[in-house]
């Protein structure tokens, strides 16, 4: 057993996008986590390409290092199942709205009758204490909710989403980690408890520390936004032959930039010779990094800005990352064997332990591929989990092992 949560059992309740991120990360980090779907199956399983219906390369990397066990939590021997298996969990973590909990029997007061030491940690869109708190919630609605279009908008144009889920996955970080720093107050006191980790509360935390700014200060002393981070100018730079990543950022790296680039009268100008100056000025400042860096290769630039000790890197696309030599190096694309999908490229575990170092256990699960070992794993005798496998509450898969 390998991670520092060995040991941990999690009966993992959530679906989609943040919910399964967040028992990902435990998972990585050597949580048994127990992947209770529907029938249908988690939503994920049919986004993006795929070999075999179910396993959609979305679901293969959130759902690695996980088993699943396939229940209608609406069917009674189903229901009574799981009630035998939280006597024995450490976690449940769900992401459905309380209300829905409660139709299923399974509120903090009702798991906790059962297991008092129990950390219940449910994931969902709004805080309890508040109008919106039987909205549902997804990314794109988050993103909208907290103003993150409009954040985008002063750089691009229209109000537009981040490509990529970080709502999803920012509060599954946040619940992740309030699952373990739940753990670790269960460790010096013995107490379970309940954990709320609502998503347009979590997420607008992540981004109002940038930018509340001068709404910071009552009455407000200036506008909301970081200027630099909103700037249209503050993106890659074009080169003669391709594109750089650079943060000039310190007085210094603006200084050493200035002397390299020939303007050594712009590191003694009041407005560019100091952080106070440059923000003030960043989009001309800006425009004046998009003109110089087109002057000259990527390859001369980056030995010029290397030589001065600026921070600057190569801009990759999604295809030429799995190539680029660090992450080859630190082996952090791995392909791998599926019992069922073929060879896949997998996520490495990015972190390094030097006593509990976490490995990938599993591969992505079929939908229903342990339900019958979960179960007896649980406390329910073979005879018993086969029966409600056989009275329709539960799915057991046959894995057909060759891939598509």
């Amino acid at each position: 057993m390998a991670g520092p949560l060995a040991g941990v059992r999690v009966l993992d309740l959530t679906s989609n996008f943040m919910g399964p991120y967040a028992s990902l990360l435990m998972a990585d980090m050597g949580a048994d986590i127990c992947k209770i779907e529907a029938p249908g199956g988690d939503p994920t399983r049919g986004v993006g390409p795929c070999r075999n219906p179910g396993m959609s390369a979305i679901f293969l990397h959130l759902n690695r290092n996980k088993r699943s066990a396939a229940l209608d939590l609406k069917h009674p021997e189903a229901a009574q199942a799981l009630q035998h298996m939280l006597a024995s969990a450490d976690v449940v973590l769900h992401s459905l709205r309380p209300k829905a909990m409660a139709k299923l029997g399974l509120t903090y007061d009702d798991v906790r009758k059962v297991n008092p030491r129990i950390i219940y940690c449910g994931a969902f869109g709004f805080g309890q204490n508040g109008p919106y708190a039987d909205r549902p919630a997804y990314d794109d609605l988050i993103q909208a909710a907290v103003g993150m279009p409009v954040l985008q908008a002063r750089k691009v144009g229209p109000p537009s989403y981040v490509a990529t889920a970080i709502a999803d996955r920012i509060v599954g970080m946040a619940t992740c980690n309030a699952v373990a720093m739940a753990l670790y107050y269960r460790e010096k006191t013995g107490h379970g408890q309940s954990v709320e980790v609502p998503m347009f509360e979590t997420f607008a935390h992540f981004v109002l520390g940038d930018h509340l700014y001068g709404h910071t200060f009552e009455p407000p002393i200036g506008d909301w936004g970081y200027a630099r981070m909103m700037s249209a100018e503050r993106r890659p730079y074009q080169t003669q032959d391709g594109y750089l990543g650079v943060n000039i950022y310190t007085d210094r790296h603006w200084q050493r930039f200035f002397l390299a680039v020939g303007r050594p009268d712009m590191a003694d100008d009041p407005r560019y010779g100091t952080i106070f100056g440059r923000t003030e000025n960043i989009g001309y400042l800006y425009k004046f990094l998009a003109d110089t860096f087109e002057t000259k290769t990527t390859a001369q630039w980056l030995s010029i800005l290397t030589e001065a000790d600026i921070p600057v890197i190569e801009m990759n696309t999604p295809e030429t990352l799995l190539h680029d030599p660090h992450m080859e190096a630190v082996n952090f694309f791995q392909v791998q064997q599926h019992p069922s999908e073929g060879m896949l490229r997998m996520l490495g575990i990015p972190q390094q332990w030097s006593e509990s170092q976490p490995e990938q256990r599993y591969p992505a699960p079929r939908l229903g591929e342990h339900t019958v070992q979960l179960l007896t794993e649980y406390g329910l005798t073979a005879e018993q989990a086969q029966q409600v496998v056989l009275s329709g509450g539960a799915m057991q898969a046959s894995i057909d092992t060759a891939s598509a």
